[in-house]
């Protein structure tokens, strides 16, 4: 979860590993198809929910990123054949 939603005495304690990231980076990927999965389905509605989540977990990586000064070349390398859809 993001640092913005975490109490100020609790902030900066937490340990964040590699593992955490692929976590939310592979959930990030299922919301993603639930989302294409709905709007496909004309049910924009249920999108919402799953956006707001994705929204979350993108503000949390990114407050990762800026505060880590050594991010690793894994979560740094651009999409393959420069199409994102298809990496």
């Amino acid at each position: 979860m993001s640092v913005v939603f975490v109490p100020k005495k609790q902030r900066g304690k937490a340990q964040i590993d590699q593992e955490i990231i692929q976590r939310l980076l592979d959930e990030n990927d299922q919301l993603v198809r639930c989302i294409t999965e709905y709007m496909q389905k004309g049910r924009a509605t249920e999108c919402v929910q799953y956006q707001q989540i994705l929204h979350r977990n993108i503000v949390y990586l990114g407050t990762i990123a800026d505060a880590s000064p050594n991010v690793p070349s894994t979560l740094t390398t651009p999409f393959q054949n420069g199409d994102p859809c298809r990496s």
